[in-house]
């Protein structure tokens, strides 16, 4: 039965396989034995490296030990993680945080939380999996509305029963097109309609914003929304995620969200080495400003050979191909001339819409992305992308 639809995949050139990368996850990494220029990573400020991130781990880890031994509410919290949620609240200019195993959990444990089976979601159309998981984990009435089209959501909203609980769920930043939710619209749209909105800014949080507080400090709408959920495994280069809000809210999720009852903490060593994450994202300003003067000069390399992108503001600068076996081919050829950047095919995009997911670091130098642009021109002449 597998091995019948591995190959049904593989016709389909939907086959996927993971690939050894034998050094940190830098700029440049050695990918199966030979040196590559990475441009697929989310360690968008270079931090999953830094000396003062590893330094902290190793003392947490030297102190508090490998693992957390259970879940917080049974065996105990530890300091490290009671430090991180502090951090993150006052970095997030919020009354307290939670912080989950990773993004995945957290929106599996948190949205079954907010709503019930009586309520009803309105989630963009291209939410990120975890999303759409936790809207169907819920048990609420899943409607889905066009991909950042605020008339639609209202036409969807003005037309529900009236005073049935709605929950309006989106991506700050979305992963696949690197374009950003209309979030002025949406929380205004919430606020007419007697609606909540659950914003995950995973990509956002480091990245976006004047200090890198996320997308709604982009927008300038942080005190207009007063809880949203991001993740610590991209821009701040550790893993996991929280959900920064209201006290009473943050205590509630405490008490209801399964995947932070139910799960072993994350590692102590984790919790430290975001702390020191945090401490350089505010002290460093300079690593955004190289990621978005990299961020720049990538996209406008990338539309001057003339690919197809998508209306992306963020680092993340996908290549529209559409047809996945042309996809997987360029990928292949990029491998080729010494660029690792995957095919991102169905089912993590909609059909027909395969493409190469180019993400960019503060951490590629210029002679790094020139390299890099002039594989990816060799790479769309010879596969008939360009």
């Amino acid at each position: 039965m597998f091995e019948q639809r591995l190959r049904r995949f593989e016709q389909q050139h939907l086959l996927r396989q993971l690939r050894t990368i034998g050094s940190a996850s830098e700029a440049e990494v050695t990918l199966e034995g030979r040196p590559v220029i990475l441009m697929a990573s989310n360690n968008y400020l270079g931090l999953a490296t830094h000396p003062v991130l590893k330094r902290a781990a190793v003392q947490a880890t030297e102190r508090f030990g490998v693992g957390a031994g259970a879940a917080r509410l049974v065996s105990g919290t530890l300091p490290p993680h009671e430090e991180l949620e502090t951090a993150l609240a006052k970095f997030k200019g919020t009354e307290a945080a939670l912080t989950f195993g990773s993004g995945y959990l957290a929106n599996l444990g948190v949205i079954p939380a907010l709503i019930g089976a009586e309520g009803l979601i309105f989630a963009d159309r291209l939410c990120h999996a975890s999303l759409i998981d936790g809207c169907r984990l819920s048990g609420a009435s899943l409607r889905v509305y066009r991909h950042n089209d605020a008339a639609h959501l209202k036409s969807l909203l003005a037309g529900r029963p009236a005073k049935r609980d709605t929950l309006i769920v989106t991506d700050g930043v979305f992963s696949m097109d690197g374009d950003l939710a209309p979030l002025p619209e949406l929380i205004e749209l919430a606020d007419r309609y007697g609606a909540r909105l659950f914003v995950d800014d995973a990509h956002g949080t480091g990245v976006m914003g004047v200090h890198g507080r996320g997308t709604l400090e982009h927008y300038g709408v942080e005190s207009r929304l007063s809880f949203h959920m991001g993740t610590l495994g991209k821009a701040l280069g550790t893993s996991g995620a929280y959900v920064a809000g209201p006290a009473a809210m943050i205590q509630y999720l405490l008490n209801t969200a399964r995947t932070f009852l139910f799960a072993t903490a994350p590692p102590p060593a984790t919790a430290a080495a975001t702390v020191a994450g945090l401490q350089i994202l505010q002290a460093e300003p300079d690593r955004r400003a190289r990621l978005w003067n990299n961020r720049n000069q990538l996209h406008a390399g990338l539309k001057n050979l003339g690919f197809r992108l998508t209306g992306s503001a963020s680092p993340i600068l996908p290549i529209l191909v559409g047809d996945a076996q042309k996809t997987v081919a360029m990928a292949n050829r990029l491998l080729e001339l010494g660029v690792y950047a995957p095919a991102i095919r169905p089912p993590t995009v909609p059909k027909e819409t395969s493409r190469i997911r180019v993400t960019v670091t503060s951490e590629h130098s210029r002679a790094q992305l020139d390299r890099a642009l002039e594989a990816f021109g060799r790479a769309g002449r010879e596969t008939g992308v360009i």
